[in-house]
């Protein structure tokens, strides 16, 4: 499998190119802010043609390409139903600090064709498997993309949910601290080899982030989540 990642715009949020290969399908995972330049160089170094944009939520560090990409190659774009009024206005979750420090946000181009994502919903694209976990906590409609390699390992993209040794912040609109604890825990069974590639930061893995991970030590046992 190729995996293809880089990080983008101010915020350094990393967008990833995912193919069984060079000269293959891809889909790209939250292209945000600034990263159709690079998503195009990546898709003409190796071939690629992309047919359709994951997004793990929808803070506009994460989706403000999502737009130009899928208008320059003719595909959809995926989100959960609970982040898609973000699509429209950036501004909307940045809270009143944000809002201080960008204004109403970056203008935004939508994508023309915006499909709904489902807990437990299998989307095939690219000739590839994306499974999809709603992992509400940094936003209401935060996901996560679990995927089998070629190779026999495991993939979770994980958005701003779960970091190299941190996790998403909860304390901006529709964020909410409970809610990520529960989705955390869901994470804790996950074989460690899983490769988790992350919102922000360096690749990791489940093994890593459970050994070491001080939010992941500090969650309540699971017979404390009503």
């Amino acid at each position: 499998m190729l995996v293809l990642g880089f990080p983008a715009g101010p915020l350094q949020a990393n967008c990833y190119l995912i193919a069984r290969g060079e000269g293959e399908p891809c889909v790209i995972v939250d292209p945000g802010q600034d990263a159709a330049d690079p998503v195009r160089e990546q898709v003409r170094k190796y071939s690629l043609t992309p047919e359709g944009v994951l997004l793990t939520h929808g803070h506009f560090d994460h989706v403000l390409s999502a737009g130009p990409v899928t208008a320059e190659h003719g595909c959809p774009a995926w989100v959960h139903p609970a982040d898609r009024y973000m699509l429209d206005d950036p501004g909307a979750a940045l809270g009143p600090a944000g809002k201080e420090l960008f204004g109403d946000g970056p203008a935004a181009q939508v994508p023309d064709d915006v499909r709904d994502l489902a807990d437990g919903q299998q989307l095939d694209v690219a000739g590839m498997r994306f499974e999809v976990t709603h992992s509400p906590g940094h936003t209401g409609g935060s996901v996560l993309f679990g995927a089998g390699t070629d190779e026999g390992g495991r993939l979770l993209l994980a958005g701003d949910t779960l970091f190299a040794g941190a996790i998403g912040r909860t304390d901006l609109p529709g964020g909410d601290h409970a809610q990520m604890q529960r989705s955390l825990s869901a994470l804790l069974p996950l074989d460690d080899e899983t490769v988790v590639l992350p919102g922000h930061g360096p690749t990791t893995t489940i093994g890593r982030e459970r050994a070491s991970n001080p939010f992941l030590q500090e969650l309540p046992a699971p017979g404390a989540f009503s």
